[in-house]
């Protein structure tokens, strides 16, 4: 059965766009969270009209059916350029939409010229010995919430006194929508955790030393983002200089696109302005 994902079209204002881009959210987000991001990039890019995508499980995009995985959400992105007869020429992906972002273009779809990784690093997660990640302590602490929720307020509430930092309690009033009673989460959340299951153990060095033809690979580190190991950065090395280009954002976080938007959207303007 195909699945056609909830999207949204941003374009700058009087423009007459030529090619299309993908624009993909991270886990436990939406199209939302990157609608002032893409803004800011038609503007920069109006060749460009930019699909931003609730990936499956999240946002408006539910029913999907199983399995829940990065191949499933790639699979997604094909039926849908199809729905829209389009060939998009660039996919920009943040942290788990950059792995989504590989996965589409493993599947050397048409037209596809340049995929862009927001703060997501190649590598599967580390040794299940170590500390689980944050976002897996976020959905366990989400699975207790009780909900419908008189407010934000109450999810702000509800968030910080389970230890969570201030700033990751204000995004979660994002991800609540009107339901039975009050205010109730966007995303499902089973969903989200076969999906982050999936992110984790996807290998994407392969893609990186051997990328499709035609396709150029950018991936951008935050300079503050804690994702990035002495190894990792150092596997770069070894990449094909000319294909795969690791850039530092400086002056950002994992929240890149939040932290320092000016310098992403300067940043990857050049090369989408190219994109045909």
């Amino acid at each position: 059965m195909t699945f056609l994902p909830n999207h949204a079209i941003v374009q700058a204002p009087g423009a007459e766009p030529t090619a299309t881009a993908f624009l993909l959210h991270g886990i436990l987000g939406s199209l939302r969270n990157l609608r002032t991001f893409a803004v800011h990039l038609a503007a920069a890019t109006p060749n460009l009209r930019y699909v931003l995508v609730d990936l499956r499980g999240h946002g408006d995009s539910h029913a999907a059916p199983p399995p829940h995985t990065l191949q499933a959400c790639a699979d997604d992105l094909v039926a849908l350029a199809r729905h829209l007869d389009v060939q998009p020429c660039a996919v920009v992906g943040h942290s788990f939409g950059g792995k989504v972002a590989l996965a589409y273009a493993r599947q050397r779809p048409p037209g596809l010229r340049q995929v862009w990784v927001l703060d997501a690093t190649p590598a599967m997660r580390a040794g299940a010995e170590e500390d689980p990640h944050a976002v897996e302590l976020l959905i366990q602490a989400l699975r207790d919430v009780p909900q419908p929720f008189a407010d934000r307020t109450a999810v702000v509430a509800e968030l910080a006194q389970r230890g969570f930092d201030p700033a990751i309690c204000q995004w979660m009033t994002t991800n609540v929508k009107p339901g039975p009673g009050g205010l109730v989460w966007r995303f499902d959340l089973q969903v989200v955790e076969e999906l982050l299951l999936s992110y984790f153990l996807q290998d994407d060095w392969p893609l990186l030393r051997d990328p499709p033809p035609g396709v150029r690979i950018d991936v951008v580190r935050a300079e503050r983002s804690d994702r990035w190991t002495p190894d990792i950065l150092s596997a770069f090395s070894t990449m094909p200089t000319d294909r795969v280009v690791l850039h530092l954002l400086r002056d950002a976080g994992h929240w890149l696109h939040a932290d320092n938007l000016e310098g992403l959207v300067a940043l990857l303007a050049p090369s989408l302005r190219a994109c045909r």
